[in-house]
């Protein structure tokens, strides 16, 4: 497993944040929102290059402020694949190893409703391919606007699109289901590529350091065990809270 950690959620300048993962070894999460919404940061290039004195890699996490690539509305579906694409071109030029997307949330729980929503869904996931670099799909749940639901709902997407993988992100899995959420989540470890973690009580996605929440780490001891893919630390808390997370990892995860 490759371990990195997002700045965005870490509330860090990218000068800080390539220390840190340099010296552990890390790579970095880029949020696109942050650079489509301030242009004043570094280009795709910039950050390439910076990665390269580095000597640090990238995933992306694609746009999902504003974002609805299952919206209902036809315009705003076409948005929500151009942002997409845009992001997809950035990627590439930061030549990140794996991208992380929202599936998108349908308000109206009509059955009507549901299905135009599914079909924009399927719309934007088959506008983006070709993929320019691996694309994993994640749970979240985390509203009753969410369309995907549950491990069944991202199954079946997935099932649709062989071209994606899954991102398991075990605090909205504990959100949304409780203490075996991220458990049954597993349940997609065929199509698993990459993790989002961090931690949280149960009722929210908190986005707590490892080790301050409900989330069962030891639990998840066999899946990390034998992930051979990609991982990025979520957490709020600065450095200090990267660090402790780093500890805990070592310990509740990685450990005997």
């Amino acid at each position: 497993m490759r371990l990195g950690f997002s700045p965005f959620n870490a509330e860090l300048p990218y000068s800080e944040a390539f220390r840190l993962a340099s010296e552990h070894g890390l790579f970095l999460e880029v949020a696109y929102d942050l650079h489509e919404a301030l242009p004043a940061l570094p280009s795709a290039e910039e950050l390439k290059a910076m990665g390269r004195a580095y000597g640090v890699g990238f995933t992306l996490h694609l746009p999902f402020v504003d974002l609805n690539p299952a919206s209902l509305i036809p315009s705003v579906q076409r948005l929500s694949t151009e942002r997409l694409l845009r992001a997809l071109d950035f990627g590439a030029k930061l030549e990140a190893e794996v991208g992380v997307l929202h599936t998108g949330q349908v308000p109206l729980r009509h059955p009507m409703a549901l299905q135009a929503a599914r079909e924009a869904l399927e719309k934007t996931l088959s506008a983006l391919l070709p993929l320019p670099f691996p694309v994993a799909l994640e749970n979240l749940a985390l509203s009753p606007h969410d369309l995907v639901q549950g491990v069944e709902g991202l199954a079946g997407v997935l099932q649709a699109f062989p071209e994606y993988g899954f991102c398991l992100d075990v605090g909205h899995a504990l959100v949304e289901l409780g203490p075996q959420g991220p458990l049954l989540y597993q349940a997609l470890k065929g199509r698993l590529i990459h993790l989002h973690l961090h931690d949280n009580h149960g009722t929210r996605d908190d986005h707590l350091p490892i080790g301050a929440g409900k989330v069962p780490w030891e639990a998840l001891r066999p899946l990390f065990s034998g992930f051979k893919g990609t991982a990025a630390l979520e957490v709020t808390g600065g450095l200090e809270g990267l660090r402790t997370s780093l500890r805990r990892l070592g310990t509740l995860v990685l450990g005997p």
